[in-house]
């Protein structure tokens, strides 16, 4: 490419990052990775009512969790409101917007007698033409001259081309009477400033984009390439909502799935490459295209999201299971594991983190690792703790003590035991699971002794025999 690709997020601080806020930026993100592009990040404050320090912090925390990394400083985009306002003021001075002194109550007759009729409610100044000496000392805004005949093409790498006939475009206001620019003036000034190459966004800004356009057309600028992407539903084929999973990105971390798994789904949530579902960072960034996005709206699936949040947590480095793990429980204002756990627990992954989906499932899975001495033996599992088959543990115990502990001699240890006492093993497993978790779903009893070693397995038995 003779230009590097450089693309944007820019939220609006007015609430949480929404999932299909962190989809739009994910797919912003892929796209410049995948092309040594840059990745920047706006925020969109200019409504000063509804935006705040607290939105825009959960903003960058949620981006921060799903590992979006963006390039140089977070631009404010009410900070550039002079910059907005100077380029308002250029194609007024240059003939290509115009003062408009209409009041309210002007507009508004204007659009009840439109609508009566049955015409067009598109507001047509009659200040559009009025010479300059016609002007009243009266507060005025500034509307762009919007072209009046022929069409507009928007060419959109994920639509199409699609076609708007230049007579349904108003003109535009650039400026309030206040003087204040106005958000469609404030995106367009921002992304020629940034040098954003590619627009990538929700499908329900593609009208905006025509309108965009005469803004880049009156300055002379370049339009970026543009790529609309469908919006996401739920599984019922409706708008996603709260009880679909349109939760702030922070309350997924808080319900324990992993980056990683996140990012993958949330790639396939309107993208595919191929039959492929799993796939890593760098796989995903290099596989990356518009070309590969559909028409139609996505469909949240949380059973989706959970198997392939099962697949990474398998597939992740021991340590940065425990890196997220240590965040998953900040997040959630839980207890930090002790030095002590954490060292159990990087020995007892292996055995665990196969099979979690999420981050308390593998907990769950752990508990044997992280609980210590005297064990809280859940009522299932101290089903399993008979008179008799206290009995059989305290027979058994002797048998562990002069062994090498490796998994070989521990499973022909205890094999040779239950046969002996007339049993198949599937028989001692049940108060083995109650001695040495507490509980009656774990992982394989030998895969427990051996994470927890020779000195502490002998000590639960004896305690659970007792």
């Amino acid at each position: 490419m003779s230009t590097q690709v450089v693309t944007r997020f820019a939220p609006s601080p007015t609430g949480f990052l929404h999932i299909g806020g962190a989809r739009t930026a994910l797919f912003n993100w892929l796209y410049a990775r995948g092309r040594g592009g840059k990745f920047l990040l706006r925020i969109e404050d200019t409504d000063r009512e509804r935006s705040t320090p607290e939105a825009t912090a959960a903003i960058l925390k949620g981006m921060e969790w799903l590992g979006l990394d963006h390039d140089g400083e977070v631009i404010s985009q009410f900070e550039r409101a002079d910059r907005h306002a100077e380029v308002a003021n250029q194609l007024l001075s240059e003939g290509k917007a115009y003062k408009c002194f209409a009041t309210q109550e002007e507009i508004q007759t204007f659009r009840d007698e439109a609508r009566a009729a049955g015409k067009s409610t598109h507001y047509r100044s009659p200040w559009r033409d009025a010479a300059a000496d016609s002007h009243p000392d009266a507060p005025y805004v500034v509307r762009i001259r919007a072209p009046q005949e022929g069409s507009t093409v928007i060419k959109d790498e994920v639509q199409g081309d699609v076609t708007i006939r230049n007579d349904q475009l108003d003109d535009m206001i650039l400026l309030r009477s206040d003087g204040t620019p106005v958000y469609m003036l404030a995106v367009v000034v921002d992304d020629h400033d940034m040098g954003v190459t590619h627009v990538i966004r929700g499908d329900d800004h593609l009208n905006n984009a025509a309108r965009q356009m005469m803004i880049y057309d009156a300055m002379g600028w370049d339009v970026p390439v543009w790529g609309h992407i469908p919006l996401i539903h739920g599984g019922d084929g409706k708008k996603l909502s709260k009880r679909h999973g349109a939760l702030g990105v922070e309350e997924y971390q808080a319900m324990g799935y992993p980056a990683a798994g996140m990012r993958n789904y949330l790639a396939r949530l309107g993208w595919s490459h191929g039959d492929d579902e799993f796939f890593t960072d760098a796989q995903a960034q290099d596989w990356f295209g518009m070309n590969g996005i559909g028409k139609s709206p996505a469909r949240f699936d949380f059973k989706k999201l959970e198997n392939l949040c099962g697949q990474h947590m398998a597939a992740t480095e021991d340590a940065a299971v425990l890196h997220e793990l240590e965040a998953f429980l900040a997040a959630t204002g839980a207890d930090a594991l002790s030095e002590a756990q954490t060292v159990v627990l990087r020995k007892a992954l292996y055995c665990t983190k196969s099979g979690a989906k999420t981050f308390p499932q593998l907990i769950e899975k752990s508990t044997f690792a992280l609980t210590s001495r005297p064990l809280e033996v859940e009522e299932k599992a101290a089903k399993h703790l008979t008179d008799v088959s206290r009995g059989i543990l305290k027979e058994l115990t002797p048998h562990l003590q002069n062994v090498s502990w490796s998994r070989d001699e521990l499973e022909a240890i205890a094999n040779q035991f239950a046969e002996a006492q007339g049993m198949k093993f599937g028989k001692l497993a049940g108060p083995l699971r109650a001695a040495l978790a507490g509980r009656a779903a774990t992982p394989s009893v030998f895969d427990m002794m051996l994470v927890l070693g020779q000195e502490e397995t002998l000590a639960r038995l004896t305690d659970a025999a007792a």
